[in-house]
């Protein structure tokens, strides 16, 4: 490994069936006001909403719920929420939900007590919270996996006005600071927003795997991942109340992107840099926007890393090398991801996201280039694989 790091997680991960008996051990820990914040209302269907509502109740605890985030969480309802934490003056934000209720809340944590405008501070200008400002804890209860923003500092928020989505990964002292993770409060989750985790998931390894040529111990452990995901997600396509395989799924998540697997390594994250600008012009699902461009955006850069790309095909999809060069493997491993997506049911093309060939220049334009990766993209990059993604 040639980088230098350092690496400290704060975050304590409660796992399995029984994790949500340790909530009210965990909110014992923070002064009595909550703002209790959560997505649609699902949760009060599948039951979730009671126990954590009776964890809460048991801790003495006064709520101050804030429904209604939505998957692609908005510049307006962050100021909605910093409005009601601050004038409630909450000792903690608990998100029960799944990463965009997680990212929202940490917005919501930085954003409250900030005298300015968090949208342009945070993310325009992608600042860190001031000295001295005071930062709200998060907890989470997980209830959908993808993001593994239950244990990163991670925050992705929409401006609609300016049709831009933009990412924020804040230190150590926003991640939350305690996560419940029960694999049975996944299960009632919709298939597709299933799947589309799944791909956010193995989108997460692919953009710290695909960087650096050093022999780095990170590679091998994201290999481990991706292989592990990939068995597990062909198993909860058919039987999405399978125990076993949800746990997997779930556990991988959260280490995909809790900044382990990326220790060491340069990374690349141009899929996700071209799937929010799509998300902000077509309010797509997530790791539907990560899986329509991945094809076209790994072909465009596969010449520039081409060992690597070798590497996944024979160490991730098992693809026999013997008598074939770098290139073959290459497409081969690639052919490989592209026949895994179908299989499981995410999107491969954008024009099923409601893109269409005269939007592309605008989705170009709203796309943070980025560095690090085997290749910069320009604008006209780009361009070149959206139009290979319809």
């Amino acid at each position: 490994m040639l980088g230098n790091f350092s690496y400290c997680n704060p975050t304590k991960l409660y796992f399995g069936e029984d994790a949500q008996n340790n909530l009210t051990t965990e909110l014992q820990k923070y002064g009595p006001k909550v703002l209790l914040t959560y997505g649609s209302g699902s949760i009060k269907k599948n039951g979730i909403y009671d126990e954590v509502l009776s964890a809460l109740h048991a801790s003495g605890k006064k709520i101050i719920e804030l429904p209604g985030v939505m998957p692609n969480p908005t510049t307006d309802k962050l100021l909605e929420g910093a409005e009601l934490a601050r004038r409630h003056n909450v000792d903690l934000i608990l998100a029960v939900g799944g990463g965009s209720t997680i990212d929202y809340a940490k917005a919501v944590s930085v954003a409250t007590w900030y005298d300015g405008d968090p949208w342009e501070h945070f993310y325009l200008r992608q600042n860190e919270p001031d000295a001295g400002q005071r930062i709200i804890p998060v907890g989470s209860v997980l209830t959908m996996v993808g993001t593994g923003s239950e244990m990163n500092g991670g925050s992705v928020i929409t401006n609609h006005l300016t049709k831009m989505k933009i990412g924020k990964v804040f230190g150590t002292n926003v991640m939350p600071r305690f996560a419940i993770l029960n694999p049975r409060y996944t299960f009632s989750v919709p298939q597709r927003q299933m799947v589309s985790g799944i791909f956010d998931i193995m989108s997460h390894i692919m953009e710290q795997y695909f960087s650096g040529t050093d022999n780095n111990t990170s590679d091998y452990l994201a290999e481990g991942l991706m292989r592990s995901l990939i068995h597990s997600s062909r198993i909860a396509v058919k039987n999405p109340q399978d125990y076993e395989a949800r746990s997997n799924i779930m556990w991988t998540s959260t280490w995909a992107l809790n900044t382990l697997i990326g220790m060491g390594k340069t990374q690349d994250w141009m899929v996700h840099m071209i799937g929010h600008a799509i998300g902000a012009h077509t309010n797509a699902t997530h790791g539907m926007t990560l899986s329509g461009v991945s094809i076209a955006y790994y072909h465009h850069i596969k010449t520039y890393g081409l060992a690597k790309f070798a590497r996944f095909a024979t160490a991730v999809w098992n693809i026999h090398e013997a008598g074939k060069s770098e290139e073959q493997l290459a497409n081969e491993g690639l052919e490989a991801l592209l026949a895994w997506m179908k299989e499981i049911g995410v999107a491969t093309e954008i024009t099923s996201l409601g893109v269409t060939e005269d939007m592309l220049g605008d989705i170009a334009d709203a796309t943070v280039l980025m560095k690090a990766g085997y290749k910069d993209l320009t604008r006209e990059d780009v361009i070149t694989i959206l139009k290979n993604s319809l």
